[in-house]
């Protein structure tokens, strides 16, 4: 079993999907020639290299100063591909997801976009070079009044932002070509459907609080025709929306949807209830320690992550022990430049606030030639109030297999 000093390295699990270093922080939050090359890399290995092909949305993405939008606390992680904590139960989502949901929306310069829950404001720094006007909205006030300040400062003009509930969207300055929803309801709110126009797109992640998928409507007569884009893990919207939601999660009983990866997203785009997918595959065969598939991990390059994640309820106050168990098969794996990037399953737990308590792992792994069970219990720090789970190759190069991946509350005196 691995040292807990050496686990303890493995990766920095805050908020959305694993990720590498792009530089050296020092170097990351020094001078400007060094924030541009930490930018330039974000947009090279993580937001070109995983399929953004926009070169508008590229573009941007370079050239907003996202260190600017994120805590102090957070600036070392500014230039990661991944979601960081502002406060009030918020976060910022990572820089892919921000192209991605950007470029499915086909901006034109003449576009009047409507943005629901502004956060710290990078989304909508993000839009605003690509729009004519950008009406970004948010019910949580301190946020909202920061992000202004900050857009302000910035010199982004176009951009204009009020306090309130977005579920009931901006009527005044209706209707709107574009509408971005970075939060998620159970359900499209009848309101945004209203002010958008016809002809009109809305990228918005609908669902149950940790089994979500990102959807583009299109309004045609007056009604939403929706096409699935991708799982994926958001924040719930607040307010009106989460006083509809019919679904609440059963955070005294944690668990894994899909962990056999039988069930396909429509189209057969994406592994139902796992999100921010990269080089992973479903594999059919007649072989699969349950079920009739398996999930196949594959990288070439060293360093490039192939990973998913699954996000869970789970309340530290009721569940003290969590059982982790996993169906594992590795070849040719070879760890990337550093010793940590290995194989691995990691679980990570988070308090009210969206802040890191820690981490557990069940390997890091090498080669292992034929199916094998790998367990761990692990113990649940008290303050948790929701988990992720995250299985990949994480930088390292080879094959890893993995099928039926199970979370349950661990049994007395185990």
């Amino acid at each position: 079993m691995a040292s807990i000093q050496f686990l303890s390295r493995l990766f920095w699990l805050v908020g959305g999907l694993i990720v590498f270093l792009v530089c050296p922080i020092d170097n990351c939050l020094g001078q400007r020639p060094d924030l541009d090359k930490a930018r330039e890399l974000l947009v090279r290995d993580f937001v070109e290299a995983n399929g953004i092909t926009d070169q508008r949305v590229l573009d941007v993405i370079r050239s907003t100063l996202r260190h600017e939008f994120v805590p102090l606390s957070q600036r070392k992680s500014a230039y990661y591909d991944m979601a960081l904590p502002i406060g009030e139960h918020q976060t910022i989502s990572s820089p892919f997801i921000v192209a991605y949901m950007t470029e499915s929306l086909q901006l034109q310069s003449t576009d009047r976009v409507l943005e629901i829950g502004t956060g710290s404001g990078y989304q909508a720094a993000v839009l605003s070079p690509l729009a004519e006007e950008v009406y970004s909205i948010e019910i949580v006030e301190s946020l909202g009044l920061k992000a202004k300040r900050l857009l302000k400062r910035l010199r982004y003009d176009n951009v204009h932002v009020k306090i309130g509930d977005g579920y009931k969207g901006w009527p005044e300055h209706a209707p709107f070509d574009k509408i971005i929803v970075t939060c998620s309801p159970e359900k499209v709110p009848r309101p945004l459907v209203e002010q958008l126009r016809e002809g009109g797109k809305l990228v918005i992640p609908v669902g149950e609080r940790y089994e979500q998928t990102l959807y583009l409507f299109t309004k045609k007569d007056g009604e939403l025709e929706r096409q699935e884009l991708r799982p994926t893990l958001f924040v719930p919207m607040t307010g009106e929306a989460e006083s509809r939601r019919k679904t609440q999660p059963n955070s005294r009983e944690p668990s894994i949807l899909n962990g056999s990866f039988e069930s396909k997203g429509e189209g057969d785009l994406d592994f139902d209830s796992w999100y921010y997918q990269r080089q992973v595959k479903q594999v059919r065969a007649s072989g699969a320690p349950v079920g009739e598939c398996f999930a196949r991990f594959e990288n070439e390059t060293k360093d490039r992550t192939s990973s998913l994640l699954q996000g869970f309820a789970i309340d530290g106050r009721y569940v003290r022990d969590l059982d982790v168990s996993v169906w594992v098969r590795l070849k040719e794996s070879v760890r990337g430049s550093r010793a940590d990037m290995m194989p691995a399953v990691v679980v990570s737990f988070y308090d009210e606030n969206r802040v890191p308590l820690g981490q557990r792992w069940l390997g890091p792994w090498h080669d292992i030639p034929d199916w094998q069970e790998e367990s761990e219990q692990f113990r649940v720090p008290i303050r948790t109030r929701e988990g992720i789970l995250r299985i990949g190759l994480f930088g390292a190069t080879g094959q890893m297999d993995v099928d039926n991946v199970r979370l349950r509350i661990a049994k007395p005196g185990r």
